[in-house]
C-alpha cells in the first residue's frame, strides 16, 4: 500500500467518520483511481472506524505542514 499526496485527496471529502466499506464505496462512486481503491483494500479491517485520512495516512500533510502565514496577504 503507498499513498501520494494526490490519491489521498481523492478522500478529502469523504463522510467522515467512516469504516472501510463505506470509503471503498465513496471512491467508487466518486470515481477515484484504482490506486485508491487498492490501497484502501489493503487496509486489514477489524470493524474500526476511521474519523479522517489521517488515520489511513499518518504522514498526511496537515495545514501547520505549509508554512503559509494567511495575515500577510
Amino acid at each position: 500500500m503507498y499513498w501520494t499526496l494526490e490519491l489521498a485527496t481523492k478522500l478529502e471529502d469523504a463522510p467522515w467518520p467512516a469504516t472501510k466499506d463505506e470509503l471503498i464505496d465513496y471512491a467508487t462512486r466518486s470515481g477515484a483511481p484504482l490506486e485508491v481503491l487498492e490501497n484502501l483494500q489493503e487496509i486489514e479491517d477489524e470493524g474500526d472506524v476511521y474519523e479522517s485520512i489521517e488515520e489511513i495516512w499518518p504522514d498526511y500533510p496537515s495545514k501547520e505542514d505549509f508554512l503559509w502565514d494567511e495575515d500577510e496577504y
